[in-house]
């Protein structure tokens, strides 16, 4: 790793708007020196626009990019987002949430774990100090029922497969073939730690809070669990 190694941060958004001046604001002050890529799948809302005007007004537009899908899917844009960091050849790859439910404060802890050695570093909401405010208590069941189904089924070793907050290596992402991985939504996530796992990768949980976003609407159902849940008995079956 070298001593000042340049960084993307990938944020992927659908009807943002009352979110991402914030975000882009908040990333910005944690790591100055990183570029921004903002993943839009076309939200109506003018979420694009925004991100524009934002890099214009700061003078970023060379490191505040939005690049927009006609697709719709969180997996996808996360694979667009890694693809972009791999063909740009940065360093490291830091993916979080676009509705302020992942404080960007922590990317500086996340980008330090993977300069210390590990070649993934997972925001994680399941460890020590590790917190959720905001949620009723059926969504924590069905987010803990997902992790614990991951875990076990897939020997992940970590806590929190399914959430979005992480560091990557991009070298180690650069192995996996990201278009072979039909994953979609939030069962992406889990996907990508798995073949990561089994490429050797190295793990660190960092403990971060997870506060439920105000603005805007909740991308994770019961749907979307669903589908979480059913990629992991597929996945498992490839290992069997």
């Amino acid at each position: 790793m070298p001593p000042n190694p340049r960084i993307l941060v990938g944020v992927c958004t659908y009807n943002e708007a009352g979110n991402i001046e914030s975000l882009l604001t908040r990333i910005s002050d944690a790591l100055p020196t990183a570029d921004i890529l903002v993943v839009d799948d076309n939200s109506p809302d003018g979420t694009a626009n925004q991100v524009d005007q934002f890099a214009q007004a700061k003078g970023r537009a060379d490191s505040i990019r939005c690049l927009i899908r006609e697709q719709r899917g969180l997996g996808g844009a996360i694979r667009a987002a890694m693809m972009a960091a791999i063909d740009g050849r940065y360093d490291l790859f830091c993916n979080l949430d676009a509705d302020l439910s992942h404080d960007p404060a922590d990317l500086p802890r996340l980008v330090a774990a993977v300069e210390h050695g590990c070649d993934v570093a997972v925001g994680s909401r399941y460890v020590a100090d590790g917190e959720i405010v905001g949620w009723p208590l059926r969504r924590k069941w069905m987010s803990r029922w997902i992790n614990l189904i991951a875990r076990r089924r897939l020997g992940l070793p970590v806590k929190d497969a399914s959430g979005s907050f992480r560091c990557y290596r991009v070298s180690k992402l650069a192995e996996l073939d990201l278009d072979n991985q039909p994953s979609e939504g939030y069962s992406f996530l889990q996907e990508v730690l798995l073949k990561l796992h089994q490429h050797g990768a190295t793990f660190k949980e960092v403990p971060i809070t997870f506060t439920e976003r105000t603005v805007g609407d909740s991308k994770l159902d019961f749907r979307e669990a669903v589908r979480s849940g059913w990629t992991v008995f597929r996945l498992q079956s490839k290992r069997s």
